[in-house]
């Protein structure tokens, strides 16, 4: 049975009020959102078919299903696509490692003005270029430590340091969420939820919420301990060829305090010694 695939879709379920979907919301309900029976009259199913699918005890569900599931339970296309990740698991094989190729750390030193740095699978943390040192403090972190997720978790400076830690820790876990269901045998992911879950009750909560999230572009508001506040906008760009890669570029708006703030921090990224970092493959 796959037990992820029956959270998600009872918490979609449970997120979708009858009355939204044109049906009377009248009468004693148990939990909150659609019953299973209601999901299947929406969606062209039976009632045994979608409980079997919930389940996960149909072997070869048709993407006209998937397709009807999802318009019904209101699904965006990044909810969709983890859908089909559930339904139809990458078959079992051992992660490669994931090494940072030459093109993209000279892009890191292109844009050596704002922070850049490369994340992975897991949330790890490849590759960085001096400000995004100044920013984070990468250089100064065990390969293991070198971690989103552990960063915004773990490290109890993370709360103050994001300004907006609950939107951040938030879209963290959507974003392992997410990876679980590309990886769903990633044994390393595995622990990385397993030790966040055993070490913090908000991780615990979010993780059971089954949320999923592509972060594409935002806002960041950052506690820097030495140069003060910092409101910077990021673009997460995905290289092609390379899908479990994620380039993160910071920005300031020009004329802000933050872009004064920013230069403050480059000063200290190019002082002697100061170079490209990264880890060279991590599996």
């Amino acid at each position: 049975m796959n037990h992820d695939l029956g959270e998600f879709l009872r918490t979609r379920r449970a997120r979708v009020r009858p009355d939204d979907v044109g049906l009377p919301g009248g009468g004693r309900r148990r939990v909150p959102g659609l019953r299973r029976e209601e999901l299947a009259l929406l969606a062209g199913v039976s009632v045994d078919y979608y409980v079997r699918l919930e389940q996960g005890r149909t072997p070869a569900v048709s993407d006209a299903v998937l397709d009807a599931v999802a318009r019904v339970l209101r699904l965006d296309e990044t909810e969709r696509a983890h859908l089909r990740n559930l339904v139809r698991p990458a078959p079992a094989k051992r992660p490669a490692p994931q090494r940072v190729r030459p093109g993209l750390r000279r892009l890191l030193e292109m844009v050596g003005d704002v922070p850049a740095f490369v994340m992975g699978r897991r949330a790890d943390i490849l590759a960085w270029n001096p400000l995004a040192d100044a920013l984070y403090g990468f250089g100064g972190l065990g390969e293991e430590d070198r971690n989103s997720a552990r960063h915004t978790f773990l490290r109890p400076e993370a709360r103050t340091f994001y300004r907006d830690w609950p939107t951040v820790a938030a879209d963290m876990v959507a974003f392992l969420r997410l990876d679980a269901g590309r990886y769903p045998d990633d044994a390393r992911l595995a622990a990385l939820v397993g030790e966040l879950s055993v070490k913090d009750e908000t991780f615990r909560t979010l993780w059971a919420q089954h949320k999923v999230m592509e972060k594409t572009h935002g806002t960041k508001l950052i506690a820097h301990p030495v140069v003060g506040d910092l409101d910077l906008d990021y673009e997460s760009l995905r290289p092609a060829g390379d899908a479990d890669f994620t380039l993160a570029i910071y920005t300031a708006k020009a004329g802000s305090p933050t872009e004064e703030r920013l230069k403050l921090l480059a000063s200290w990224a190019a002082s002697p010694g100061a170079a490209l970092e990264g880890a060279e493959e991590r599996r």
